[in-house]
């Protein structure tokens, strides 16, 4: 079995008194009774010393080897096994013989064990959560916090400025963005400047509808498909955009000064190099190019 840790141990008939009713008074104590021979005594113990290291110390587990301390065995009346005894305040107050799912161990222990809180989420990876949901007013609220304790903040700042842009608020968002001083988030900074760059860009180009029109009648409309790709960047539609930016590059790489392949470039600082896109069409392109 498994090696003992802080809120995992064995226990002996001479170690019980201490270690299991004593500790019982300051945290729950969980007594797993197991034997060699008991196949199931070995699926549950994993799954009981994963709830123990879950509850970080406020619940600690105790094993029992039934085939050595027969002395406990005997003093509690152990018939099966595996039995689970719950300790707490020096008596046994809850348990259950054979093994549970672990959902119905757990509910066994909530009324008797607190569960310790999880760490508060960072507020900027809360935003960036909630922005990636495309909750961008909620994240914002966030950001505004973050940003009236510490206004140079260029992480926050960056993001403040897309959930701006995303709200079509462009001059406001290039505002924020140049309040962005040092080069310690140049590729998120970059990535903020394309995305208004394409806000700007299909503000001025004809309708999704129309360029799919030119398309299906010209496959081969170079511009409709370079436009089509900047309304689709512009609504977020990033695999679209990248699969026609793509193969416009592949059929045409020298269209209009090579924009194809610029504005690929541009999509990767946008989405960053961690985005499963990026990787994909990051290993197209340099198919595409050599």
């Amino acid at each position: 079995m498994s090696q003992s840790t802080p809120y995992i141990f064995d226990v002996t008939t001479a170690s019980f008194q201490q270690d299991v009713i004593d500790k019982s008074f300051d945290q729950p104590v969980l007594v797993d009774f197991w034997a060699e021979w008991c196949a199931p005594c070995k699926v549950l113990m994993p799954l009981l010393e994963k709830i123990a290291e879950s509850y970080q110390g406020e619940l600690l587990l105790a094993k029992v080897n039934c085939d050595v301390e027969q002395d406990i065995v005997a003093h509690f009346g152990i018939r099966s096994l595996p039995t689970v005894v719950l300790f707490k305040d020096g008596k046994p107050v809850d348990g259950f013989a054979e093994a549970r799912p672990e959902s119905e161990i757990r509910a066994m222990l909530e009324p008797h064990v607190h569960m310790p809180e999880a760490p508060a989420a960072d507020p900027f990876e809360a935003a960036q959560a909630l922005f990636n949901e495309g909750q961008f007013a909620k994240a914002e609220e966030i950001l505004r916090v973050l940003l009236g304790e510490d206004n140079t903040n260029a992480r926050a700042l960056i993001l403040y400025a897309r959930c701006l842009a995303e709200r079509n608020e462009l001059t406001e968002a290039q505002a924020v963005l140049d309040a962005v001083k040092g080069d310690e988030h140049k590729a998120a900074l970059a990535g903020a400047k394309a995305q208004l760059t394409f806000l700007r860009q299909a503000a001025e180009l004809p309708d999704a509808a129309d360029l799919k029109t030119r398309i299906a009648q010209n496959p081969n409309d170079d511009e409709a498909v370079f436009q089509l790709a900047i309304q689709q960047l512009s609504r977020q539609q990033y695999e679209a955009a990248l699969d026609a930016l793509l193969k416009l590059f592949t059929r045409n790489r020298s269209f209009n000064e090579g924009v194809a392949h610029k504005t690929l470039l541009q999509v990767f600082e946008l989405l960053g190099n961690d985005h499963p896109l990026v990787t994909t069409y990051r290993r197209k392109l340099f198919a595409a190019l050599y």
